[in-house]
């Protein structure tokens, strides 16, 4: 299975979010991808009045293009995240779309943990006007792969991996506008931990560039492996990186060091 990874430098401008995210999924697909990730807040990526005025439901143009896209080439789509709208509620919702080759929406994961906090005096609230999902989402790829489908700061958080691998996924998903602090020192680690201690693969697409008002994101979109090699990175420009995921490769890992198969659930006091 071969697989890509968008990076964009989206902001308040959607139309030009949308036209640089269709040129670059072509450009994957006629790189042969078989799946292509988008990255976090694909479609805007602002402050949070431009975000909650661009929101869209999930039958708006974001996701309708996305599967129109998946549809034309032949593809699976996992549309990193969009800003949703949600009908009867207040707040929006952070959500990633899993469209397979049919066109059809296959899966719908909203991001579970809320970004609050501060980085290099940039303040993040997304609580303020974002509400976080609350369930656990896999998907299925071509050849039954399970797909664990996360984003972006749900990657500080190892037991949703777990859990994503325990209930199966071989493939996990991270669509990310990560900062450039963060991702400068923590990026990379914690996509290869992932990977290693959950010996899955692991497609992290990233933000890259200023986005208004000015925080800016750090680039280095990732591809690992179960191992946590890191089959492909991507320059600090818009760009897709693409690597080939060899399943024989996870399953002789899991063979190898079968640490999945050695955790005491019953000693940890988790029902994982």
């Amino acid at each position: 299975m071969r697989v890509g990874a968008v990076q964009l430098n989206s902001t308040d401008d959607t139309d030009r979010n949308l036209a640089t995210a269709d040129r670059l999924v072509r450009v994957a697909a006629g790189l042969g991808a078989d799946v292509v990730v988008l990255p976090e807040k694909w479609s805007v990526l602002g402050t949070p009045e431009q975000m909650t005025a661009a929101a869209e439901p999930l039958d708006g143009r974001f996701i309708s293009w996305a599967r129109g896209a998946a549809r034309e080439l032949g593809i699976d789509v996992v549309a990193g995240s969009i800003v949703e709208r949600v009908q009867g509620r207040e707040k929006t919702a952070n959500t990633s779309v899993h469209v397979g080759p049919d066109g059809e929406i296959r899966a719908v994961y909203s991001k579970m943990h809320m970004f609050d906090v501060e980085v290099d005096g940039d303040v993040y609230a997304e609580s303020a006007t974002e509400d976080p999902g609350g369930e656990v989402v896999l998907s299925e790829l071509a050849d039954g792969v399970r797909l664990g489908m996360t984003v972006c700061y749900d990657v500080r958080f190892p037991e949703l991996y777990r859990v994503l691998a325990v209930r199966g996924a071989e493939v996990v998903t991270v669509p990310a506008a990560f900062t450039l602090a963060t991702t400068r020192d923590h990026w990379e680690v914690l996509l290869r931990a992932r990977a290693i201690e959950n010996q899955c693969f692991v497609i992290a697409p990233n933000q890259i560039g200023a986005h208004p008002p000015g925080p800016r994101c750090g680039g280095r979109s990732m591809i690992v492996d179960p191992w946590g090699l890191v089959l492909a990175q991507a320059p600090d420009l818009e760009t897709v990186i693409v690597a080939e995921l060899d399943f024989d490769v996870l399953q002789r890992v899991r063979r190898r060091i079968p640490a999945l198969t050695h955790r005491r659930p019953e000693a940890y006091g988790w029902k994982l």
